[in-house]
């Protein structure tokens, strides 16, 4: 069986040219931890959505689209996010995926009004989540990747937010068994992050805040890598 990544987007163009795309930076990140195969879809094609038994795992990744666009693409994947919650399939949804996933159980995703929040953050969980199995060895404050502008605002009915940030309350949360979603990036390495940095920095300075201090400020985030190598491990076998 093969873990299917539902490509969303891609990465900021010379981070692509220099370090690839998001589906290799996650087979990267879980290494050994799993030992089948991987598949990418895009699901902003017109291609037929896979179905739940495609795959052992699915996992959605970022995008630089905004998921309060609506597209129609997105709707469809909503719905096969629905499909694969309902029938209890490993889901992990990544940043874009993370919002997209809250969206799809009728969460509310907007423009962060805390604004931006990229570079090397620190994230809290939540005291009474902490025996989550995707927090396994995890400490109860650790180092992530992030960048991103829209957030989480209302969470699913049934949902559980798992972690949290200074700039956004809802940095991970659980919706069934097997599906479970953050706001930052595990895949992204302190290069990586980097290179996010350098390419979103007239935006960042736009917004008033101080890009060579966030660039100064990166750092590898190895216990959020850890999260997709637990996922696997945990939820997937």
């Amino acid at each position: 069986m093969n873990i299917l990544v539902l490509r969303a987007g891609d990465p900021v163009d010379e981070v692509l040219a220099r370090r690839g795309d998001f589906a290799q930076w996650i087979a990267s990140t879980v290494g050994g931890a799993w030992k089948g195969g991987w598949k990418v879809h895009d699901v902003r094609t017109d291609d037929p959505l896979p179905r739940a038994l495609d795959a052992a795992a699915f996992i959605i990744t970022g995008s630089s689209s905004s998921v309060t666009e609506k597209a129609p693409w997105m709707l469809r994947t909503c719905e096969l996010i629905r499909v694969l919650v309902d029938a209890k399939r490993p889901l992990f949804g990544i940043c874009f995926g993370h919002q997209l996933m809250a969206e799809a159980f009728g969460g509310r995703v907007t423009k962060n009004p805390r604004g931006r929040e990229i570079g090397t953050v620190r994230v809290e969980r939540l005291a009474g989540e902490a025996e989550d199995p995707l927090f396994e060895g995890i400490p109860m404050a650790f180092e992530a990747s992030a960048t991103h502008v829209d957030s989480v605002e209302t969470v699913p009915s049934g949902a559980r937010v798992l972690a949290s940030t200074s700039l956004d309350p809802v940095a991970a949360f659980a919706i069934g068994e097997s599906a479970r979603a953050v706001q930052f990036h595990p895949e992204v390495d302190a290069d990586v992050l980097r290179g996010y940095v350098k390419a979103r920095s007239p935006a960042i300075r736009a917004e008033g805040l101080d890009a060579d201090a966030i660039l100064a400020g990166v750092r590898e985030a190895p216990h959020a890598q850890a999260l997709l190598r637990n996922f696997v491990r945990r939820f997937v076998g």
